[in-house]
C-alpha cells in the first residue's frame, strides 16, 4: 500500500468521489476487509457492497489481499491501494489549469495552477517509476514563518527570490551531457485553518479565560 496515490483517470476519479465508495475506501485504508465485514460497518447489504468493491477494484483503487475458503463460498479480502488519494488535473484534461497562460508571482490562483501542475507531473513520474521498479528523485521542504508585517513578508519574498536565482545560476548547466531538467517550485502563502479546528481553538481559549470579578 502506498502512503499517497495519484488518480489520473477521469473514470477512476468519478468512482472515488461516490460517497459510498469513498466510505469503503476509507475503511479499507485502515486494513483489509471483505464485502461481509464491510457491509456490517457501513450498514448496507453485502451484495451492494460487493458491487461497489468490484468497481473500485476495476479502477485499481482497491486490491486483493487473499481469498479465504468458507464452506462452499470464497471470501475475498481486499484493501485500499493507498492510504490516501489525490486527483490529478489530468482527470479533467479539458479544463486543467495552465500556469503558462497568466504568470503572476503575486496571484494566489497562479499558485494553484502551479500546484496543480506539480501534482500532475509528480503523479506521472510516480506511475512510470512504479512500473519500472525505480524511485523518483525529489526533495521537499515544508516550513512555517510568522511575519510581523506585510512589509516583512514582501522583503522575505524578495530575498528568497534572489537567493534562489543565485542557486539556479550556480548549478544550472545547459551543456552537461546526460543532464536532466528539474522543476523547482517555491511558494509563500498564509496558513489555512479548517473552520472546525478554528472553532475548537476558540473554544479552548474561552474555557481558560478568567471570570470577571
Amino acid at each position: 500500500m502506498f502512503d499517497v496515490a495519484v488518480i489520473e483517470d477521469a473514470q477512476a476519479a468519478e468512482v472515488s468521489l461516490d460517497p459510498v465508495r469513498a466510505r469503503l475506501l476509507a475503511e479499507l485504508a485502515g486494513g483489509p476487509g471483505s464485502a461481509t465485514t464491510l457491509a456490517a460497518k457501513v450498514g448496507l447489504p453485502r451484495q451492494k457492497v460487493n458491487y461497489h468493491l468490484r468497481i473500485l477494484e476495476q479502477h485499481g483503487l482497491v486490491e486483493l489481499v487473499e481469498e479465504r475458503r468458507k464452506g462452499n463460498c470464497t471470501e475475498r479480502m481486499l484493501r485500499a491501494s493507498a492510504a490516501s488519494y489525490v486527483i490529478s488535473p489530468s482527470a479533467l484534461a479539458a479544463v486543467e489549469p495552465d500556469p503558462d497562460k497568466a504568470p503572476d508571482r503575486l496571484s494566489a490562483r497562479w499558485l494553484l495552477a502551479l500546484g496543480a501542475r506539480m501534482i500532475k507531473e509528480v503523479g506521472l513520474l510516480l506511475t512510470g517509476a512504479h512500473r519500472a521498479g525505480k524511485k523518483v528523485g525529489t526533495f521537499a521542504l515544508d516550513a512555517e514563518v510568522r511575519f510581523a508585517s506585510a512589509g516583512d513578508r514582501a522583503a522575505f519574498a524578495e530575498e528568497l527570490a534572489a537567493a534562489t536565482a543565485a542557486l539556479i545560476s550556480k548549478y544550472h548547466d545547459t551543456t552537461a551531457e546526460g543532464g536532466r531538467p528539474h522543476r523547482l517550485l517555491l511558494a509563500v502563502h498564509p496558513r489555512a485553518v479548517h473552520p472546525a479546528a478554528e472553532q475548537a481553538t476558540a473554544g479552548r481559549a474561552a474555557a481558560v479565560q478568567p471570570e470577571a470579578e
